[in-house]
């Protein structure tokens, strides 16, 4: 009997993907056979800073070098999304405490829904201060935030600010 390939999916909004985020995926990339990193379409996140095609090529660029990775979108519940894929895990980073309070409501109700676990991963420490958030604030403000973000990700970053200064 062939063994199967063990499917991970990694959701998120990704507004943008961080090093926090590559990292994750990069340890789950070598923990499953297949890893689908899913940008959530969430309308309750008004006014995203990149549109979910950026995002999704930010990704894509940031894992390239990943065999096994793919990089697809879904609207809905994670659930459904889970179910459709045909996935054997959710992959959740943590950062901090509060992330995994967050994140346990969720998980257990996904699990009821889909029949599907959640696998939480610690940050690495040198991203667990990092969020999407906070690295677009800083980098409104004019801060470097080069330390926590792939390369493609500041690029396109950097290229959006030139282009909201012009308008």
């Amino acid at each position: 009997m062939k063994p199967r390939v063990t499917r991970a999916i990694y959701p998120g909004s990704f507004d943008p993907p961080t090093n926090g985020h590559l990292d994750v995926i990069e340890r789950a990339a070598g923990a499953f056979g297949e890893v689908i990193v899913a940008v959530v379409v969430n309308p309750q996140k008004r006014n995203p800073m990149f549109t979910l095609d950026e995002r999704e090529n930010m990704l894509r660029a940031c894992v390239a070098h990943l065999p096994h990775v793919r990089v697809a979108h879904f609207r809905g519940l994670l659930a459904d999304y889970v179910r459709a894929q045909d996935a054997d895990v959710i992959v959740k980073g943590l950062r901090v405490v509060s992330d995994f309070e967050t994140e346990m409501s969720t998980a257990l109700m996904n699990r009821s829904l889909s029949n599907v676990d959640t696998l939480f991963l610690m940050s690495d420490a040198r991203y667990s201060f990092v969020s999407s958030s906070l690295v677009k604030e800083v980098f409104f403000l004019g801060g470097d935030v080069a330390p926590f973000v792939p390369g493609p990700v500041l690029s396109v970053m950097s290229t959006k600010r030139t282009a909201l200064k012009q308008a």
